[in-house]
């Protein structure tokens, strides 16, 4: 994103991995299960940062990422030495009106394809996972593509 431009609202989609498990929401957690249950996955919000200048160059770009509904934003933070995802009630918009980067909210999104990774702007070599079975938390990871599935899709809903 050009420094200048704003954003209005929030590009909203769904996510799903390639053994096709999406994103619910369980209580105030994310989990991923099969598509095919009749769970309707979360819609997801994804906004850029307003200042990419002030992080890494080359890394990605960074993306705050919420939900429409709920108000509830993805977050790392660390629990017992260990980095931790977790969903905290927050405006993604608020972060996005910052002065600043609100660096535990952000990730660096990058693309290959039609599959993203969701790696965390506060703990660099982190990456948003899932475990391959489903019906599991999405969780930091730093092993790509063993225990846990680290690519996603993300599907832009008109």
């Amino acid at each position: 994103m050009q420094r200048g431009l704003s954003v209005i609202r929030p590009i909203v989609g769904n996510i799903q991995d390639n053994n096709h498990l999406v994103w619910v929401l369980q209580g105030q957690t994310l989990i991923s299960v099969p598509g095919k249950h009749g769970k309707v996955p979360v819609t997801i919000a994804l906004t850029p940062c307003k200042h990419p200048e002030a992080l890494e160059k080359d890394r990605g770009n960074p993306v705050y990422l919420g939900l429409k509904e709920p108000q509830f934003c993805l977050l790392c933070t660390k629990v017992e030495d260990q980095p931790t995802l977790k969903l905290t009630e927050q405006n993604i918009m608020d972060l996005y009106n910052q002065a600043e980067p609100v660096k535990p909210f952000l990730f660096y999104h990058n693309q290959s394809g039609t599959t993203s990774t969701f790696e965390s702007v506060a703990f660099p070599g982190w990456f948003i996972a899932v475990c391959s079975k489903g019906d599991c938390s999405l969780i930091l990871t730093q092993e790509l593509g063993q225990t846990y599935t680290t690519d996603f899709k993300f599907t832009v809903l008109a």
